[in-house]
């Protein structure tokens, strides 16, 4: 019973952002992006709040860490978001700093290139599919994508320089 009133006292007391308004994510600074592979989602967050989460496409082959280019996989670890692109082929794109050192000197191990230029971006402008559509497959080289009208969203609140990590 103690359990119960605790939990109904920190619902209450504790403010939930969970798909926020843009205004509501505008004012809460992200400060993390977190990637989970396995359930095709990515949420942004405040001081650990979840602020919002996304439906995402990735590369044909998701599962598993991006190991060397053309693998049609996305990396995995914790990298930055560190510079956005408005002229993007997919609308506009956030970089994710893949490869990191690791991932240069497993490639190298490998005897392999690393691959690179992962971003977050938008559709895919010559897609037949609806962004609905398009987002229940995975379709790009390794990159995560969302809509456009969720990228727009996503650079208005995310600034260069936040940390994302990329779970399997």
């Amino acid at each position: 019973m103690y359990l119960v009133k605790y939990l109904f006292l920190l619902a209450i007391i504790t403010p939930t952002f969970v798909n926020a308004s843009v205004d509501q994510l505008i004012k809460a600074k992200v400060d993390l992006v977190v990637v989970n592979k396995s359930e095709s989602s990515m949420s942004i967050y405040h001081q650990g709040q979840k602020l919002k989460t996304y439906r995402i496409a990735m590369g044909d082959t998701p599962q598993g860490h991006k190991l060397k280019e053309g693998d049609q996989r996305t990396p995995q670890g914790r990298y930055t978001l560190d510079y956005k692109k408005s002229d993007s082929a997919f609308y506009k794109s956030i970089h994710i700093s893949y490869p990191n050192e690791e991932d240069r000197l497993r490639a190298s191990a490998l005897g392999v290139s690393p691959g690179g230029m992962i971003m977050i971006h938008g559709q895919n402008p010559n897609s037949p599919l609806t962004p609905e559509q398009a987002q229940q497959f995975n379709w790009t080289n390794g990159c995560i994508a969302v809509t456009n009208k969720e990228m727009d969203e996503l650079w208005r609140v995310i600034e260069e320089g936040t940390p994302i990590e990329i779970w399997p």
